[in-house]
């Protein structure tokens, strides 16, 4: 039976765990004070981090042609952009942001091959903002589907402190399938042909996996 946290989350967890067991232990005879708030304190704390780290199993929508979301949290942009070289220069980018409180754990929008991979250090400025898309940390990964090229690209926000992309080039990747996470807030920029109806807007509310962003097909306009 699969434990329904990210793996990256287990060491955290373990630690907080362990603290609010031995603090626990050190307050049994402390009486009212320090000793009797910090198990609590760390207690707390673990509960966060595994509410945090959660990974729950979810299913994709019917129709190989159906984009889903790359993550969870809300739709911040929707507009063309240029200079994305794996997407041939010009793309259609849907920008979603991450509260601490929505899953961290990013999935693949589309089934394909990597064909691209790359990670760039960088600032931690906070992820609604438009230059994180360029100025902070950042991994990309480029998936050449059926329809055409995807791009997915995690940003760190302004707590995030580690991103971690699971595929590399060469590997397929089914829709739907786990490919990263990114630590404590941040932003996924996804990028799409511009030919590709998108069927979200600002404002919308995404579950990574699961709701359809696009349609490979340009004939099929968004409802």
């Amino acid at each position: 039976m699969r434990i329904p946290i990210a793996r990256e989350g287990v060491p955290f967890v373990v630690v907080c765990v362990v603290l609010a067991i031995g603090t626990l232990l050190w307050a049994r005879h402390g009486g009212w004070g320090v000793r009797t708030v910090a198990p609590a304190v760390f207690g707390i704390v673990a509960l966060f981090v595994l509410y945090f780290f959660r990974d729950p199993d979810r299913t994709a929508p019917p129709g190989e042609d159906v984009v889903v979301s790359p993550a969870d949290g809300r739709v911040m942009s929707v507009g063309p952009v240029a200079g994305e070289d794996f997407m041939g220069g010009t793309a259609t980018r849907v920008t979603i942001f991450l509260s601490v409180f929505n899953v961290h754990v990013q999935r693949a929008p589309a089934a394909g091959s990597v064909g691209h991979y790359s990670y760039r250090a960088g600032r931690y400025l906070a992820a609604w903002r438009e230059e994180a898309s360029t100025s902070n940390e950042r991994a990309s990964l480029g998936i050449e589907t059926g329809g055409g090229p995807v791009l997915v690209r995690q940003i760190a926000g302004l707590v995030a402190r580690r991103i971690v992309t699971y595929p590399r080039e060469g590997d397929r990747v089914a829709r739907g399938d786990r490919i990263g996470l990114i630590r404590f807030g941040s932003r996924v920029d996804l990028f799409l042909p511009p030919d590709w109806p998108v069927t979200v807007a600002p404002g919308d509310v995404v579950r990574g996996g699961e709701t359809p962003v696009a349609r490979m097909d340009p004939s099929e306009e968004p409802s």
